[in-house]
């Protein structure tokens, strides 16, 4: 497919690219030929073909989301040597913002 050097100088316009003109004669003939190839891909018999989005298979991996029960409590303050308080644990302030009791 034909381009011309005006064209090229249009679409390097738009790109806000400056060109030599040594280098629009380069693209201007590289622009060709890609469009070129552009037009091969259109002769290309895609009937039937599955479209591709991606290429590589993607797969769910997350597990079904299924309620289980949970550790007992009791079990899991077994070994906590902090302070427990209506179910809770009780650590000591990691983080000091000046706050009395934080």
């Amino acid at each position: 497919m034909a381009v011309s050097e005006e064209e090229v100088r249009h679409v390097a316009k738009l790109a806000k690219l400056e060109l030599e003109a040594d280098e629009i004669t380069t693209f201007t003939k590289r622009m060709g030929e890609l469009l070129d190839l552009a037009d091969q891909l259109s002769t290309v018999d895609t009937i039937g073909i599955p479209v591709t989005t991606h290429g590589y298979p993607l797969k769910n991996v997350m597990r079904p989301d299924v309620p289980e029960p949970g550790t007992d409590r009791e079990l899991l303050f077994k070994n906590v040597k902090a302070e427990i308080k209506d179910g809770m644990i009780r650590v000591p302030a990691i983080l000091d913002n000046e706050v009395e009791g934080a």
